[in-house]
């Protein structure tokens, strides 16, 4: 969020490094917080009838029948989803399903290069005081694509390593045998040489989209790149690392975080290259859970018309890249202003939220409701469940909304292929053991 300093975000990030919280906590918590947690909210609204979600939950369920299928689901969001904490228990959740559920680890971004968070469940490293952060929520302007950030390194040489497997709690390592390099193809200023001279087969350049693509004679994974200055004697080098895609064959459900701290609808529709890059994805669930920052002013200052346009530009675009993707419209979480006051303007934004997820036949995730509505996160903030922002949400706070959005998918899912709900969320509960 832009109200937050970076400083802090990484301080209250840091303890996703607790893997035992990762399990299903719900039930559990209920007990102690069930005060401020409605459960009787927690449904994916409208999915149901909407014909993008039934045809979503059959795959899905064709899936989880053990059938090989690929499922590509996408959530976007601000610092929330940079953190990639609770969008990662639902990866987790969903990848350890069964033994066809776990696809490629896919799209990922160097936050730590740009300084700033990076989620704890994979690692890419370097010299960091030789890089600069791009955010498309601040004033620079710089290339930016799918991941709404860019890195740009501008120094003579450096060594990139990349590491799918961190902090993660799937049950098998994420592992790659291809390899795509997101990066401003435009400019030829580096040697890109990997320290495993034997690995690279082939490797083909996409300057439309702005990638490199590399084929490995075996999977791995982790890999080191070298970037080299070509010309010691260019004034102006520049080599903008836009993300990374850790590739494999594998069937299964596939689940791409996007995230930059800050951003909303008008910063994401800075980046010029989203929607051509997405369109190498072509998702089959989209979440959008943009808002906060949307909507973080005084109440006078927040034009409603203004966001319900760019809502509406945004998941036309996704309809652009596939007319049959179903599509999420989670509801922000009650906030504060300034640490001062509630804010008042999301309840006008969960009204029109509300609105354009029945115009286009899309399904609606209430997470204000589920919280209690105007003012509730001061009530979550006394039991520790967010900070002292009362925006953000502590470690077991974002844990909570995990297993909220899980319980609420597995919902609604039993009801469209009518499984049992109490077997299959059980399925899930357990599937750490």
């Amino acid at each position: 969020m832009k109200m937050m300093k970076s400083k802090l975000l990484i301080v209250a990030f840091f303890c996703a490094a607790n893997f035992s919280a990762q399990r299903y906590i719900l039930d559990s918590i209920l007990p102690i917080h069930g005060q401020v947690i409605h459960l009787e909210e927690n449904q994916l609204q409208f999915a149901l009838e909407s014909p993008y979600f039934n045809s979503f939950f059959k795959r899905m369920d064709s899936i989880f029948e053990g059938k090989k299928d690929k499922l590509h689901i996408f959530h976007i969001g601000g610092s929330h989803i940079q953190a990639d904490i609770y969008s990662n228990k639902l990866r987790t959740y969903l990848q350890n399903t069964n033994d066809v559920s776990m696809a490629q680890r896919g799209f990922i971004f160097p936050f730590h290069l740009a300084k700033t968070n990076n989620p704890s469940n994979y690692k890419i490293s370097g010299t960091r005081e030789k890089w600069q952060g791009y955010r498309c929520s601040v004033t620079d302007s710089v290339a930016w694509g799918l991941a709404g950030i860019s890195a740009a390194f501008r120094e003579k040489s450096d060594t990139i390593y990349i590491k799918a497997n961190h902090k993660n709690q799937t049950k098998n390592l994420y592992k790659f045998d291809k390899f795509r390099l997101f990066y401003n193809t435009w400019k030829d200023d580096y040697k890109i040489t990997f320290l495993d001279s034997t690995l690279v087969i082939s490797d083909t350049l996409n300057s439309d989209v702005f990638y490199k693509e590399y084929r490995f004679t075996s999977e791995v994974d982790s890999i080191a790149i070298a970037l080299q200055l070509k010309d010691v004697t260019n004034v102006n080098p520049e080599f903008l690392f836009m993300g990374a895609e850790l590739m494999n064959s594998n069937p299964g459900i596939e689940y791409t975080s996007i995230g930059v701290n800050g951003a909303s609808f008008a910063f994401y529709n800075r980046s010029a290259y989203f929607e051509k890059q997405l369109q190498l994805y072509k998702p089959d669930l989209f979440i959008i859970s943009i808002g906060t920052n949307d909507a973080y002013m005084p109440k006078s200052q927040f034009d409603s018309k203004k966001f319900k346009n760019y809502y509406e530009s945004f998941i036309q675009m996704i309809q652009r890249v596939n007319p049959n993707c179903a599509i999420l419209l989670t509801v922000p979480n009650d906030s504060y202003y300034k640490r001062k006051i509630p804010n008042p303007n999301t309840a006008t934004q969960q009204k029109i939220i509300y609105e354009i997820a029945q115009k286009y036949q899309m399904a609606v995730w209430d997470f204000y409701k589920i919280m209690g509505g105007f003012g509730s996160s001061n009530k979550w903030y006394q039991r520790k469940l967010m900070p002292r922002d009362r925006v953000h949400f502590s470690y077991i706070g974002y844990q909570i909304k995990a297993d909220l959005l899980l319980n609420a998918l597995i919902d609604a899912l039993s009801k469209a292929t009518n499984r049992d709900n109490e077997l299959l969320l059980h399925h899930y509960k357990n599937i750490h053991e």
